[in-house]
């Protein structure tokens, strides 16, 4: 840099200085100028231009969720920012680091309802940790370090911050050295170390849930043993399967919707619930069925990054406002005493996990058609790489992912707690540019892939290449479950037209193939995966497979 420089550099070079290495983005004229400065460091921030604003958000939020690390997005002003607002608000609900940086119109247009001008304070208040708008040049450092800083410490999330225009040309003195953020670190104390330590020996019939963000190989080891020596069943929220071995005996199931029924009855049953992460939202609480607000029967521990979800909905017998690595350590050290013997506790619910999560029982909705998705899965939990990153939005085809897949690597898991369609795609390029070497599986639906299948223009552009496994039954099979359930043979608005899925892979110079038998899948992904360019690979799934234990006219039926 020279004596003075512009906004715009001063910007990027802050992001530079916070290890900012790749940013996805749809250009726009309203940050034009930060463009120009990326252009200078090509070579230190790969940006991944994108098809959809909605596309690069969520690409950005998965990067977060993989890496810790903020997933940094720039979109234009207007409908720029509101195709975002859906990557916010999952990394809002999902806790996930995520940094929007919008442009804005010109200070000077302010409160005149100018080309695309939106208050993105009032917009993202409530989708956001934080919402600023940088309307000084020399005061960029100071809201790029906060940025960080905010979206990294307590419980992680998303940071959106507005650039003027006229802004980011303004010249500003040049800064020599610049300093990344250092969120804190929280330890538990001791005292209610102790407390924890007397509950778990007296405990006959505890339950660990793991959920959240900020979680390391290490620390995830230290629960382990922790689990080990206490003999403790491990349960994982809503969509953080990848927290806990699933093949370790200690493993009893995801507490999410759609929970093994024995396993909700046991969590009722607990006399202790361990809660290290998770917010116990509605995903996770069924409903807020699991527990009764605001006083659970059960002895709830509630250990969590951000103090403000300690008495949010319950109130906990014993709460912890930490860090979660440092909480593991703790936990792993933590006396073992008389513990008394839990085995036949824990062998249950192992026993309950091994008969819902087999794909290959006697459940009508797997066994269904010329494509049995039972069948599928058994096979993908044999064949799927070991360090594979799984992707996958939102749908009915998503029940057979999260009931039979066993995930045994973290993190490998990306899927928005928020219920988002359209995330799939995006996040498994994400993931692709997070993690070149490790092989990326999306799993979507017909409805869910059109939301953002835009984005295979992003794989062919970039040379990402990804396995998408389509699963096409020709409608919005959740909504069409729900339609049929309370609204039977009343079908509106649920049916689809689709276009050929693989013939469109291939027109973006893809490759696609079409699964019409069970036989034909196990070919088709192990070609897949050993291609050097994304592979779709369309599954006709017969529309009377819509859940996994019953077919469309069990359910109209009932």
């Amino acid at each position: 840099m020279g004596k003075n420089t512009s906004a715009a550099e001063i910007l990027v070079q802050c992001l530079l200085a916070n290890g900012t290495d790749r940013a996805f983005c749809v250009p726009g004229e309203s940050y034009l100028s930060v463009l120009d400065a990326l252009y200078d460091v090509r070579e230190q921030i790969d940006l991944i231009t994108c098809r959809q604003e909605a596309g690069a958000a969520n690409m950005a939020e998965a990067y977060g969720k993989l890496t810790g690390r903020p997933g940094i997005c720039f979109v234009t002003r207007g409908p720029g920012a509101t195709n975002a607002s859906i990557g916010v608000h999952t990394a809002f609900q999902d806790s996930t680091p995520m940094i929007l940086l919008i442009g804005q119109v010109a200070r000077d247009q302010y409160d005149r309802e100018a080309f695309q001008e939106v208050d993105y304070r009032q917009m993202f208040g409530p989708l956001a940790k934080w919402v600023a708008e940088i309307r000084e040049a020399d005061r960029i450092p100071e809201y790029i370090n906060r940025a960080f800083h905010v979206a990294l410490s307590g419980r992680p999330g998303p940071v959106v911050l507005a650039l003027p225009e006229d802004m980011l040309t303004d010249e500003v003195e040049a800064i020599s050295s610049l300093l990344p953020a250092t969120p804190p670190v929280a330890a538990p104390d001791r005292a209610s170390l102790d407390q924890l330590a007397v509950e778990l020996q007296q405990a006959k019939q505890p339950v660990v849930i793991l959920g959240g963000r900020g979680w390391s190989d290490q620390s995830l080891d230290d629960i382990r043993q922790f689990a080990e020596q206490q003999q403790l069943p491990v349960g994982c929220a809503f969509r953080y399967q990848d927290l806990f071995d699933n093949h370790h005996p200690h493993y009893i199931g995801d507490v999410g919707i759609g929970v093994n029924p024995k396993l909700f009855q046991r969590l009722q049953e607990a006399d202790l619930i361990l809660n290290i992460g998770a917010r116990l939202g509605e995903m996770t609480s069924s409903g807020y069925k699991l527990l009764n607000i605001p006083f659970p029967k059960q002895k709830l521990v509630m250990v969590h990054t951000g103090a403000e979800e300690t008495g949010h909905v319950y109130r906990a017998h014993l709460s912890f406002t930490c860090s979660l690595p440092e909480m593991a350590t703790a936990l792993k050290a933590l006396p073992v005493g008389d513990v008394a013997d839990r085995s036949d506790w824990l062998a249950g619910a192992r026993a309950d996990y091994e008969a819902w999560s087999n794909p290959l029982g006697d459940l009508r909705g797997s066994r269904t058609g010329k494509v049995q998705l039972g069948e599928i899965y058994a096979y993908l939990n044999r064949a799927m790489p070991k360090d594979a990153i799984l992707t996958n939005g939102a749908g009915n085809f998503s029940i057979w992912l999260h009931r039979f897949f066993r995930y045994s690597t973290f993190p490998s898991q990306l899927a928005p707690t928020s219920g988002a369609m359209g995330y799939g795609l995006p996040a498994a390029l994400g993931a692709k540019v997070a993690a070149p070497d490790r092989p990326v599986v999306c799993f979507t639906g017909d409805g869910d892939f059109l939301m953002t299948g835009q984005e295979l223009a992003t794989a062919a552009h970039h040379r990402l290449p990804v396995t998408i496994l389509l699963f096409n039954n020709g409608m919005y099979g959740t909504i069409r479950m729900h339609q049929e359930r309370n609204y039977p043979d009343r079908v509106v608005a649920t049916e689809l037209t689709n276009p050929d899925f693989t013939a469109l892979a291939k027109a973006y110079g893809l490759d696609g193939v079409k699964v019409t038998t069970t036989g034909d899948f196990a070919p088709a992904f192990e070609a897949a995966l050993k291609n050097d360019k994304t592979t779709l690979i369309e599954i006709i799934v017969d529309p009377q497979a819509l859940t996994p234990a019953a077919t469309l006219d069990d359910i109209r039926k009932k």
